[in-house]
């Protein structure tokens, strides 16, 4: 059985800890924080302060994109040492994000929806898009999903 993401970022950090990988140390630190950041909101909220997994998984997904966001202009830049920085610490954050679906299993999914709901026409994107994006939370970016669906209304 998968253990709860905050106990295997916490056995994670003391791993990291334990082999002197301060990097991996950093990283995991950052996602601990963002994650009390988001608990302490959700109390000031009204709410208990209990974040769901699926909670959990959008920080790590909103710091996966920002860090794919700093890689790219770090390109950009031309920084390499900020590049190979921003690289390691993003395959790091995404081994805590679910196995991602190919871009053939996304056509298989995105198919099977737009048969679902008879779909025929590019005008009826959003509507499969409405379906499919709930199938997939978690499994597959929004932009490839969307590039898919448009390619199979053509």
């Amino acid at each position: 059985m998968d253990l709860p993401l905050k106990q295997r970022l916490q056995n994670d950090l003391k791993d990291a800890m334990r082999q002197g990988d301060e990097r991996r140390k950093v990283v995991v630190r950052l996602l601990i924080a963002a994650i009390r950041n988001a608990e302490v909101d959700a109390r000031t909220d009204g709410r208990e302060g209990i974040l769901s997994e699926n909670d959990l998984l959008a920080i790590v997904r909103r710091e996966v994109k920002q860090h794919e966001e700093s890689l790219e202009e770090a390109r950009k830049a031309h920084r390499e040492d900020l590049s190979t920085e921003q690289s390691s610490e993003l395959e790091i954050l995404r081994a805590y994000l679910p196995q991602q679906l190919s871009r053939e299993q996304v056509v298989e999914m995105a198919r099977q929806t737009i048969v679902d709901i008879k779909a025929t026409s590019p005008r009826q994107q959003g509507e499969v898009m409405k379906v499919l994006l709930p199938r997939l939370k978690g499994q597959a970016d929004g932009k490839l999903v969307s590039e898919v669906v448009r390619e199979l209304l053509r």
